[in-house]
């Protein structure tokens, strides 16, 4: 047998190797086609032509709800005072610990009283002078009068008597006058708290020379007890509202921190703005609360109760938001979604109140949301947290044993 050549050895080689490639190529070829879609089909089971999407309902029910309001709410007080100085001088003494709590009345500050009892002292002075002249023309003016009827004094000499007691009677009025602002002035050297609440940090110490005219004063009051929140409610459950202060007149009201895993006070509904905020479109409520443990400006997470009501709701898994608004997917009876815009009101365990959008027993979507489109065929594997019963159940049990 000939042997065969270095050349024919290197046809052969690229012969194989040609013959790989294609053999590669074309088994792709075949996985790409067995991939496409089948004609009128769709891509697994999103599209119309896959299998339908395994979803979770629950029926739109009407029954009693707790009707609760949430909102963001901020710890506002009903009296805030910033304690200033009346009248000019050095400021003694500081009677007041800083962040203590204080009742309307406490002395919080002593300034030098000296000055100022001297000038009392010079009014009373002045007024007692002044009566005692009254007093003497008064006895003048009543000898006149005996000796006028003798006709050994003028007429016209009584009338200027009595036109003196006139001027020192008004005088004694002056007087009376100067003597009580002097008092007054004098009873401001003692700073007392106009209201009863908690003091913060002081702005000035004992030895300054303090001024009625300093903006920044001497401390500021904040009653803490009772202490309002204020928060916003949509316009949309407005009409709730005003049907539940119609039954009730003190809405219950709780305050919870930030997190809302802590209650920090119970109170009342207060009072209701006279007017919704065009921009936002919200109405401003105040709630008043006795507990101290809330503080000023402190933020709270508001829930409002407005009482037990027969209405429409949903669990609020099934509420989707999007740039039109919330919406849910609703089942008809095809097993088909469909996107429904709907109108929210009240919420309370987790479920909430529909106004508009949702008849009674209509089912929505609570699980597999996130493979859903508007129009997509569905398969309802539970309704309401309980297994919905599959017709086809044993039939694919029997058919996946091995060697199916």
């Amino acid at each position: 047998m000939k042997p065969v050549s270095r050349r024919s050895k290197t046809i052969l080689v690229v012969i194989a190797a040609l013959a790989a490639v294609l053999l590669l190529w074309r088994g792709c070829a075949g996985g790409e086609e067995a991939a496409m879609p089948a004609p009128g089909g769709g891509w697994g089971g999103f599209g119309p032509g896959g299998p339908p999407t395994p979803v979770r309902v629950a029926p739109a029910a009407r029954a009693p709800l707790s009707v609760e309001l949430r909102a963001l709410g901020t710890v506002t007080p009903l009296h805030e005072v910033t304690v200033r100085s009346r009248v000019d001088g050095e400021l003694l003494s500081v009677e007041f610990e800083e962040g203590e709590r204080v009742e309307a009345g406490d002395l919080l500050a002593q300034i030098d009283p000296a000055p100022y009892r001297i000038r009392l002292a010079e009014a009373e002075g002045q007024q007692r002078q002044n009566l005692a002249e009254l007093e003497n023309t008064r006895i003048q003016l009543r000898r006149f009068r005996d000796l006028a009827e003798s006709d050994f004094v003028a007429a016209q000499d009584v009338s200027d008597l009595e036109a003196r007691v006139r001027q020192l009677e008004a005088r004694r009025e002056i007087d009376q006058a100067a003597v009580d602002e002097a008092r007054l002035q004098l009873g401001y050297t003692r700073i007392t708290a106009p209201v009863s609440g908690r003091v913060g940090l002081r702005q000035v110490d004992a030895g300054n020379l303090v001024r009625s005219g300093d903006p920044e004063g001497i401390v500021t009051i904040t009653q803490t007890r009772p202490i309002s929140a204020l928060f916003s409610i949509p316009e949309t459950a407005v009409p709730s509202l005003i049907e539940a202060v119609r039954r009730n007149r003190e809405l219950p009201v709780e305050a919870w921190d930030r997190e809302e895993r802590r209650l920090l006070a119970t109170g009342t509904l207060s009072s209701i703005d006279n007017r919704i905020d065009t921009q936002t479109g919200t109405l401003r409520l105040r709630a008043i609360f006795e507990d101290d443990r809330l503080f000023p400006n402190q933020s709270v997470n508001i829930r409002l109760q407005l009482g037990n009501e027969e209405t429409l709701s949903i669990p609020d898994a099934a509420v989707q938001f999007g740039s039109q608004g919330t919406y849910v997917y609703v089942i008809d009876e095809e097993d088909t979604a469909h996107v429904r815009d709907v109108v929210l009101g009240a919420s309370s365990d987790g479920r909430v109140e529909v106004l508009e959008g949702l008849e009674e027993g209509e089912r929505v979507v609570l699980e597999g949301i996130d493979r859903l489109r508007d129009g997509a065929s569905v398969e309802v594997v539970s309704v309401d947290g309980e297994a919905a019963p599959a017709a086809d159940a044993p039939a694919a049990a029997d058919g996946a044993g091995p060697g199916a």
